[in-house]
């Protein structure tokens, strides 16, 4: 997997993948944000990951983590998530939460429980993805997720 941080040149690329695997476009531009792609020898963006961290640096928001429909099924969304948990966690992130309304056994898989949606927008109130859920009033039918990251290393998710 060859993962590079995303610059302003992959806006466009980004957007356009994104759109298309339906996920939230907020703040992909804020320097908050932390995106990676992952791009075919074509060029083309096959898989993406990322997340925002909260003001005090526990909380990360995990986002954006997306296979393309045909680069499915090979174990690449769960090399991206880890990435992103991996990467959270040496940050100095304690706790990982995420929304998730069709991906829920996914990520179970990777050890996140249901959550109280209202506890994720408290602990990322100033998220892109939380105040644009809070002004659109979609957070009210959002599925929240969270797992800990104490003691997380990508192998303890075989556990």
């Amino acid at each position: 997997m060859g993962l590079a941080r995303a610059t302003r040149q992959d806006a466009d690329d980004l957007t356009r993948f994104l759109r298309e695997v339906d996920l939230t476009l907020s703040g992909l531009d804020a320097p908050t944000v932390q995106l990676w792609v992952e791009r075919d020898p074509t060029g083309a963006i096959i898989g993406t990951t990322g997340y925002e961290l909260s003001d005090d640096g526990r909380h990360v928001l995990i986002r954006s983590v997306a296979v393309h429909p045909q680069h499915r099924a090979g174990g690449r969304g769960t090399a991206l998530a880890r990435f992103a948990l991996d990467t959270a966690a040496r940050e100095g992130a304690t706790t990982a939460w995420l929304f998730s309304r069709r991906s829920g056994p996914f990520w179970q898989g990777l050890g996140f429980a249901l959550a109280d949606r209202s506890d994720l927008a408290l602990a990322l109130a100033t998220t892109h993805q939380v105040q644009l859920f809070r002004e659109s009033g979609q957070l009210g039918v959002e599925v929240a997720w969270s797992r800990s990251l104490l003691g997380y290393s990508s192998t303890s998710l075989l556990e």
